[in-house]
Parts: C-alpha cells; structure tokens; sequence
C-alpha cells in the first residue's frame, strides 16, 4: 500500500526545495519527513530524491509517483467535502477545516470570528496555524491546510500555483509610524524621500513586510536604514515609542497609538496590501470550508467598510 501522507511529503519537498523546508511547512521535524521518504523508496524499490547542490530535487519516478498521485489525492479532498455535508437529520456542519493565516489578520480579525464559528458550528474544528504567506500557501496547496488568509503588498508579487483560488477580501494600509516630538510628527502624508535618513525597525529578511519597506526606498540612496528586526508589530510600535526607530505598521490588528504615537500615511507610492483568502479547488464543493469561507469574507466586509 503507498502511504498517501508521504506522497504529500514528496510533493512539499518538490515545492520547497528541500526536506527542511518541507517538513517547517509540513510542521514536522526533518527526521520525520526523510524517514517518511526512506520507506516509500523501501516499499517502491526505486529512489525519490537525489541531491542537487545543498537541497534536492525529486527523480524522474518521484515525479511520475506525485503527477500520478495527484487526481487521487483530488478524489479524496471530493470525498471529505461528501462527508462533510450536513447529515440529513440535524443539518450540522461536522469535520475539520484546517487555517493557516498571517499574525495581524489572527488578531485583527480571526479571533473573534472563530469564537462566533465554534458558537455557530459546535461540531466542527476549526485548528489554527500562524505562518507568513509563503509558508500558508505552501500549506495549503500540500494539503496540510485547508484555508489560509495571505497578503501581498503593492507589487511584490505572491506566485500561487494553479490548484489554488483566491478570494480577494479587502485592501489594508500600513502608515509609517513616529514618536510625537518626531520632526515629521506634522505632516499629512510622508514620500520615501523624506524618510532616506531614518533609522527603522522591521520584520525579517525573508518576510514580505521587508521587501515591500525595501521596495518602497528604491531610488533613495542608503535607504531603508534598518537597525532594528523583530517580527512582532508590537514591539515595534515600543520602538517607536521610545523614540530610536520609525516603523510601517498595518492598520489591521493595530491597537490604539496613545498619545505618544502619530500615525502618517505614504504616498508615491502608497503601503497597502491586499489580503486574500485561498483554498485548493478541490474543495471547493466542501460545505464546511464555504461555511467558513463565507464567514470570513463577511468579517472582511465589516473590516472594509
């Protein structure tokens, strides 16, 4: 018998480039998804992975194996919707959605809309992921997430493979943020040229927030000055508040500034970024996922309006 679950692995390791980066999407240790390929190539007699450089790629039979495996895995993702229905009797959303969504929209919008969701679907569970929207899609077209919540700021593109659908749900700001006694603390709207000399805190190398702050200074010299990282918006709205850095802070999930705190929109260009809903098209037939789906397209309306 071919393990399915392992097949999911292989396919995620095609995607990633790698059995570590498979198994932080997969949110198993590298052991595990390495084993997990060592005893399919035992129970198929032929080899799956070979090296290329410091990752791996798949062998012409893995690729043959994940092509193959694809409509089956798809029949499956049809059959859980099947199950999923409402039972005749009681009309009860019942099973799983598994979600995967990005730290702001969590706290700015998931929270309370998953209370409501347990209140309204007892039956079904609804477990949580926190990821950045490369790793939520990853998760969600290798079947280990059912729904995700991404975003993508202004042109730094997101690639989403063709097994996805996307849901635009609403357009969120970030404003660069400043200590009041700041010297710009007064201006209406800030070009990047005004901030060339700022020193800022920001998110990671490898998350999009930078790239975008990246994105927002090009053709300003020596710009953005970033001396400080952290990967919670909190803490950098502290920094701010201590007056040694500048921030771009989201308005989603953004709690109230104080009195110390301004809040100062960009312009040429703006920081926005478009929050998406995806899910696999397979499953687009699934009862709980529409019911959820729909629920957070709501929340998001209530958002943008």
């Amino acid at each position: 018998m071919i393990d399915l679950e392992a097949i999911v692995s292989l396919r995620t390791i095609a995607t990633s480039g790698s059995v570590a980066a498979a198994a932080s999407v997969m949110g198993y240790t590298p052991s595990a998804v390495s084993q997990q390929v060592k005893r399919l190539e035992r129970d198929l007699g032929v080899a799956l992975l070979e090296r290329a450089g410091r990752g791996v790629v798949l062998t012409d039979a893995a690729t043959r194996l994940v092509v193959a495996s694809t409509p089956i895995l798809a029949d499956l993702e049809r059959v859980r919707a099947d199950l999923q229905a409402p039972g005749e009797a009681h009309g009860r959303l019942s099973g799983e959605v598994r979600l995967a969504a990005f730290s702001t929209v969590v706290r700015g919008m998931l929270v309370p809309l998953l209370a409501e969701l347990a209140d309204a679907h007892p039956d079904l569970r609804l477990p949580l992921r926190e990821s950045e929207p490369w790793e939520t899609v990853a998760l969600v077209a290798s079947g280990q997430r059912d729904l995700g919540i991404v975003h993508q700021w202004g042109g730094v593109a997101l690639s989403l493979p063709e097994p996805l659908v996307a849901t635009p749900l609403f357009t969120d700001v970030a404003d660069v943020i400043l200590h009041r006694s700041h010297r710009l603390a007064e201006r209406a709207e800030l070009r990047p040229e005004d901030l060339g000399d700022e020193r800022w805190v920001a998110t990671f190398d490898a998350t999009i927030c930078r790239q975008w702050l990246r994105r927002l200074f090009d053709g300003v010299s020596g710009a953005p000055r970033i001396v400080h990282e952290s990967m919670e918006f909190e803490n950098h709205l502290e920094l701010a508040r201590a007056g040694v850095a500048v921030a771009l802070v989201p308005r989603l999930g953004r709690g109230e500034l104080g009195p110390d705190l301004v809040a100062i929109p960009t312009v040429a260009p703006a920081s926005t970024r478009d929050i998406l809903a995806v899910h696999r098209r397979t499953q687009a037939d699934s009862p709980a996922l529409r019911a959820v789906l729909d629920s957070v397209v709501a929340r998001a309306a209530d958002l943008a309006g």
